[in-house]
């Protein structure tokens, strides 16, 4: 019983924090160190779970995920807008593969993240009191050039505690994207990377799970999912009106303060 409470918990902070610029993957690690959920299992839980949040991506966006084409020209815009997403996910999915293990032991542990999280802040800051014109309006606008820009951006965010959601639409914004084209790019991005990286996982654990972890991987995607589907709407409404600095000052404060429990 405790366990599911914890996976509740931590599909909470998941759906909470997955498409917000504060690096959800940074909060489950710092989570699981407080709820005393770690070990090979617990950071597959962590990744597995993000792929709740990427089906409410794909319901809130079904309109350009799943469009009904009215002309040939509706039909190219949906194949180029998609054409340039696989472009994007290439430099962090060939990265991903080639160091993920590595990063996995090196990086996912709270200290690591603490520290990442008060860097990406600072580059979010940077980034907002940057004059920067604003040349792409619109994803018909994002050129195959662009898509490959973010998808290089996007490559931090195999760092925990950097952030897919900063990285990309900070990357968006330097390229000269409009910040709400560049959050919609972001969680197009986001639907075959996480997807990817949580069928990598699965993979590689050999589907070999007891039935008691793929109720707590269903109960976490579930949560993930529906508090996920929320937080979408609430940052898309959001970004078109004010800027990223608040979840910047969050992320220092919250950085300090597991370096001051931590040490």
């Amino acid at each position: 019983m405790i366990l599911i409470i914890k996976a509740i918990i931590l599909g909470i902070i998941e759906g909470l924090t997955e498409f917000l610029p504060v690096s959800s993957t940074g909060h489950l690690i710092i989570a699981n160190k407080f709820l005393s959920f770690e070990g090979d299992f617990a950071n597959l839980f962590s990744i597995v779970i993000q792929t709740g949040a990427i089906f409410a991506v794909i319901l809130y966006f079904k309109d350009k995920v799943f469009p009904k084409f009215d002309s040939s020209k509706s039909k190219k815009a949906y194949i180029s807008l998609w054409s340039k997403v696989i472009i994007g996910i290439i430099p962090a999915g060939i990265l991903g593969v080639l160091f993920d293990s590595k990063i996995e032991a090196i990086l996912f542990h709270p200290i690591p993240v603490a520290i990442t999280l008060i860097i990406g802040a600072i580059i979010i800051i940077l980034a907002e009191k940057s004059s920067i014109k604003v040349t792409v309006k619109n994803d018909s606008e994002i050129t195959y050039k662009n898509a490959f820009l973010v998808g290089v951006f996007q490559c931090l965010a195999l760092i925990p505690g950097m952030s897919r959601s900063a990285s990309t639409i900070i990357g968006g914004m330097f390229l000269g994207f409009d910040r709400s084209v560049a959050a919609e790019f972001s969680f197009f991005l986001a639907i075959p990377t996480l997807l990817g990286a949580g069928l990598v996982k699965i993979l590689k654990a050999s589907f070999v799970f007891t039935s008691f972890q793929w109720i707590l991987l269903f109960i976490g995607t579930f949560v993930s999912f529906v508090v996920a589907y929320f937080v979408i709407a609430f940052f898309m409404n959001y970004i078109k009106k004010k800027n990223l600095i608040p979840f910047a000052y969050y992320r220092i404060i919250l950085g300090i303060m597991v370096l001051l429990i931590l040490r």
